[in-house]
């Protein structure tokens, strides 16, 4: 039990440390809410580590960053950020990796009941599902941050939070479900977690 929780803490430190290098790799966009590749490497913790740790992993980058550890993008760091026009995107970190992983071990559970073609579609209509509600969860929450923070209309706030990342999200999306659970099997395999579907 000891061995497991140690192995389990490792493993969010290390997705933190992913998730803080990642973070890093942005293009800055005029409305002033960056593109970033956090959306991306999130809800892969969420299925490579399952609902817990991959929600735990994520809350540490946030709360590593609000106390002032320069993690967020651009090497910053400190509650300005949270409470800065992006910081609803940041918020909803944690909840965009638990939606990947909570839908991943569904679909492990219930693609495993089925046989055939059938398997294959349920497997990946859940997994995607989990990344779409992650998709909407950091945008809604985002929107509204940046709609109270701004005092622009929804108009607006979608013009400059949304729309111009739409074609990345769709890519990330697809890049999402395929090395998720592609990265989780070869850790799996490395005996670095458990079961498939396990937390």
């Amino acid at each position: 039990m000891k061995s497991t929780k140690t192995l389990d803490l490792c493993l969010i430190a290390l997705f933190t440390a992913v998730i803080t290098v990642v973070s890093q790799f942005n293009i800055p966009l005029p409305g002033g809410v960056p593109m970033t590749l956090q959306t991306f490497i999130i809800p892969v913790a969420g299925i490579v580590l399952g609902s817990r740790r991959g929600f735990f992993s994520a809350l540490s980058y946030v709360i590593l960053g609000s106390i002032g550890v320069p993690v967020f993008t651009g090497l910053s760091g400190g509650l300005g950020s949270i409470l800065g026009v992006t910081g609803g995107f940041i918020i909803s970190f944690p909840f965009i990796a638990l939606s990947a992983g909570l839908f991943y071990e569904m679909a492990v559970k219930l693609s495993g009941e089925r046989e055939g073609t059938g398997k294959i579609i349920i497997y990946y209509a859940l997994i995607l599902s989990g990344i779409l509600i992650g998709n909407i969860l950091n945008y809604g929450i985002g929107v509204l941050w940046f709609m109270t923070m701004t005092h622009n209309t929804l108009g607006a706030a979608l013009a400059a939070c949304v729309i111009p990342f739409i074609p990345t999200t769709l890519l990330k999306n697809v890049l999402i479900l395929i090395l998720g659970p592609a990265l989780r099997h070869t850790l799996y395999q490395a005996r670095l977690i458990g079961t498939a579907n396990a937390a």
